[in-house]
């Protein structure tokens, strides 16, 4: 028997195992979108049809074999049908390739079709009283033709869990192309044009879910039983770099748009956008500002000092900075916001989307907490970014302080994240309800659910691995076998700079980052490729290191779960996972910073330790599910036996992990902390350095004393003392 296939019998050896061909710093991808249907690509090139009179419940069950129009194209037939229709009829093909995009309204059957091969889900989030009446007038008619006798014999009929989870089921119209915008939803035409100028062509799941409903969708207004296109309350929950920006500010925008058209006059702000961190907040300015280029739409980012809002017993001798709201920063702009200051207390900021931290807008609303809270009465759109944390405990005052402040009437609110649990859906829909019984308003706006894929999963592009390390020290070994992968590795782990490294506090990335800052040799840039970025740190030091890793200057990035939500970097070719994620949600969230928009080869490895094995499952469950969303059966990073031995954690230390992390990582000065130290120094070498660290104290403290003898008598001397008396 060969020795070499006995030793080696575990191990899969794959053509080109070096590296992976497709690195999300490649570029872009081809198609950003997540759950694509193969089938339904291959019917649309072979331009078949598909019989309208198919029943919804075959679409369903045949969704392969019911691709009939070209899904992600401008609504045209197939080329090859459309060429050779030409040669035969000539000039009447125009007309008919013009009736066709004219006629781009879709049946029941063919949405289903679409949303369920893109894995979308939509749902009426009312109480069921309000969703009953919109049944369609068929049955009502039925129900009428009955006499009263029958009906007062017959019991009231109650509908079961599944019929009323049927009746909430909404199929709004998709959004086929980016073009249907100008076309079928006539938004603005230099938004429309600025959307091209960024090169959107095809829209990703959430986009083509939530930009219709957000736009006016006639297909849910008629079964919200109004008639008429009304914006709705939205949630929407959907994965990690899938473009949930572009989808809340490109309504948003345009609203404002035609706010500007019908009332030029009344000018203020008119949008709140909410987001946890001044990085994803500056992200969302960014990102607005390129699609709001040319329409007259300004965004301001929020900053220390900025006043929002008139008050009639504010201090005029009080001196407030200014932040001006435009979007050039020259030096005219900068004499005027001094002048301005100078003479007294700044301008209420002019701008019509303001983007900020939940603090920061509710300091400046209540004066640093010193009075009672200011309303923003012309506001119509309030955005929670990442709202399952800014409506966790520790921003759930300020952010619903900020919400109950908008007073409009017409208010909207949406909410967008990658995990939104339970409670969170229940506070949203409590809140709303509360603000209609305040408001005493008879109409029912909908409030829709929008989900993408499964809930609170993984994106399903990029490869898991969770790697036992035993130790601290083993994981320190892991880690730079990732750095250093060896040729004769049996792992088939290969990590590309750049990607980022998670730490559980700000002191174990800190050590990480002296641990790390010289394994990259000098003629490779050596410790300027490495930096840490925590929240201790401040924002001019946050915004360089940031730009730094965009540029490519840093190609590791070592910090804490400040950078987990959020954040767009499109080119991280990986996350590592130091230190195990406080939540299944963290972990969703940091890994989501790789593979974005739809980009494949991604890696997420996460180390735990022996401390760390009762944590473990929550993640391992997640892993899980997003390898059988992505279909592989092969090389699976979590094994069944693995999550049947791995233990149940109880809702209590679930809790406890969420608010503390590890609390063997907690720990300082301790038996503990000695284990959980992140360095491969010795005992003695650590005796040695606090040894010179004390002398050095010692001598810095000498040096500050007042000094003894000659010079200090000689103050004594001079304060009148005339010797001893005879």
């Amino acid at each position: 028997m060969d020795a070499f296939k006995l030793l080696t019998r575990s191990t899969k050896f794959k053509a080109g195992n070096t590296l992976s061909s497709t690195l999300p710093s490649k570029g872009k991808a081809e198609n950003p979108q997540l759950f694509r249907d193969e089938t339904l690509l291959e019917s649309n090139a072979s331009g078949k049809k598909r019989k309208r009179t198919q029943a919804a419940g075959d679409s369903d069950a045949e969704d392969g074999n019911a691709g009939d129009l070209d899904f992600f194209g401008s609504g045209k037939r197939s080329a090859a049908s459309a060429s050779a229709k030409k040669d035969e009829d000539g000039p009447s093909e125009q007309k008919d390739a013009s009736d066709s995009e004219g006629d781009d309204s879709m049946d029941e059957v063919e949405r289903r079709t679409i949303l369920n091969s893109h894995k979308i889900k939509v749902t009426d989030m009312r109480d069921f009283e309000e969703v009953q009446p919109t049944q369609p007038q068929k049955e009502e008619s039925k129900k009428k033709k009955k006499k009263r006798k029958q009906q007062e014999e017959e019991p009231a009929q109650t509908l079961t869990k599944k019929e009323q989870k049927k009746a909430r089921r909404l199929f709004p119209e998709p959004l086929i192309s980016f073009k249907q915008l100008r076309t079928k939803y006539n938004i603005s035409r230099r938004l429309a044009e600025n959307i091209a100028e960024q090169g959107f062509t095809v829209p990703t799941e959430v986009q083509l879910g939530s930009l219709p409903l957000l736009l006016g969708d006639q297909s849910v207004a008629q079964k919200s039983g109004t008639g008429k296109s009304i914006e709705p309350d939205l949630l929407v929950v959907a994965p990690t770099g899938s473009g949930k920006t572009l989808s809340f500010m490109i309504p948003v925008i345009n609203k404002i748009v035609r706010h500007h058209h019908e009332d030029p006059e009344e000018r203020g702000i008119l949008s709140v956008v909410i987001a946890p961190t001044k990085e994803l907040a500056s992200q969302i300015v960014n990102e607005g500002r390129k699609l709001a280029l040319g329409t007259g739409v300004k965004i301001t980012l929020m900053k220390k000092g900025m006043r929002v809002v008139e008050r009639d017993d504010e201090d005029d001798s009080k001196d407030v900075l200014d932040e001006d709201d435009s979007e050039s920063s020259g030096s005219e702009d900068d004499e005027k916001a001094t002048a301005k200051n100078s003479k007294g207390k700044a301008p209420v900021t002019k701008s019509d989307i303001l983007v900020t931290t939940p603090l920061l807008l509710v300091n400046a609303l209540s004066a640093n907490r010193t009075k009672p809270l200011a309303t923003l009465p012309l506001v119509r759109n309030v955005v929670l970014d990442e709202a399952d944390v800014l409506l966790d405990p520790l921003f759930r005052d300020q952010t619903l302080d900020i919400w109950r402040s908008c007073t409009h009437p017409e208010l909207r609110a949406s909410l967008w994240s990658a995990t939104m649990g339970s409670n969170v859906e229940d506070l949203a829909k409590s809140t709303i309800k509360e603000r209609k019984d305040t408001l005493s308003e008879t109409k029912s706006y909908p409030l829709l659910r929008l989900v993408v894929g499964l809930k609170d999963s993984a994106i399903p592009n990029i490869k898991h691995k969770l790697v036992y390390a035993a130790t601290e020290q083993g994981k320190l070994l892991g880690l730079r076998q990732l750095l250093h992968p060896a040729a004769a590795s049996s792992t088939d782990i290969r990590l590309r700079p750049p990607f980022l490294i998670f730490t559980q506090t700000i002191p174990r990335a800190v050590a990480l980052h002296s641990e790390l800052r010289y394994d990259i040799p000098p003629e490779a840039g050596g410790s300027s490729r490495i930096a840490v970025l925590h929240s201790e740190l401040s924002d001019g030091q946050r915004s360089e290191i940031m730009k730094q890793f965009r540029k490519g200057e840093i190609w590791i990035l070592v910090t804490t779960d400040l950078l987990a939500r959020g954040v767009d970097f499109r080119g991280i070719n990986g996350v590592v996972n130091y230190d195990i994620p406080n939540s299944a949600a963290v972990y969703v969230h940091r890994v989501g910073r790789t593979g974005r928009a739809g980009r494949e080869g991604g890696i997420a490895v996460t180390y735990y330790t022996k401390e760390d094995i009762p944590y473990v499952k929550s993640i391992a469950n997640v892993i899980d599910v997003s390898e059988k969303l992505r279909g592989t059966n092969e090389d699976k990073s979590v094994q069944k036996w693995l999550l049947d031995a791995l233990p149940d954690l109880s809702k209590k230390k679930k809790e406890e992990l969420k608010k503390h992390g590890v609390k063997a990582r907690q720990t300082q000065g301790t038996k503990d902390d000695k284990k959980m130290r992140i360095s491969t120094k010795s005992g003695y070498e650590r005796r040695q350095e606090n040894k010179k660290k004390a002398l050095i104290s010692a001598s810095r403290n000498r040096k500050s004393q007042p000094q003894s003898g000659a010079d200090s008598g000689s103050d004594d001397d001079n304060q009148g003392w005339q010797g001893l008396e005879d």
